[in-house]
């Protein structure tokens, strides 16, 4: 068993902090599956992200939390896709299997928009997300954009 003190995503070793930790996580996967939607249905079903995080959890803070990641990103997606083509060379931004592509625009709506959240949480949540939704390449693909961005943008 690890010792308590030696686990890393908990710096306060506290178990609110633990609780905490687990529901941004939980909510990023719903904002994961909700851009999924929106990009394949196309954005058209911006608005009806509440009755589908509702349908998802009835915890308030996995939800607003997710409604802010998915508004984030449908506010500023195509500042954060132009971030994508500039920082993928020699993949346009159709290329990028689906999937990955919305981890990617969560993860950068993170570093560049939400300065409440290191970069280094942001993209160890997304290379998770890929690990988790997408193939067994995607955490270093992802890790490697996402790298480049945090330096480009000195985060």
């Amino acid at each position: 068993m690890i010792p308590r003190e030696l686990i890393v995503d908990n710096p306060n070793n506290s178990p609110s902090a633990d609780a905490s930790i687990r529901k941004r996580t939980k909510a990023r996967e719903f904002a994961l599956q909700f851009l999924y939607m929106m990009d394949i249905r196309s954005d058209d079903i911006v608005g009806e992200e509440t009755t589908f995080f509702a349908e998802q959890s009835d915890d308030d803070d996995v939800l607003v939390f997710a409604r802010e990641l998915v508004q984030g990103v449908a506010l500023n997606m195509a500042a954060i896709d132009e971030t994508i083509e500039k920082s993928t060379q020699n993949w346009e931004l159709g290329r990028i299997a689906t999937v990955d592509r919305n981890i990617l625009r969560q993860a950068i709506y993170e570093l560049l928009y939400r300065s409440d959240i290191p970069p280094k949480v942001s993209i160890n949540e997304a290379i998770e997300l890929g690990k988790k939704f997408s193939t067994s390449n995607s955490g270093g693909f992802i890790n490697g954009i996402l790298d480049r961005i945090k330096r480009d943008n000195n985060l």
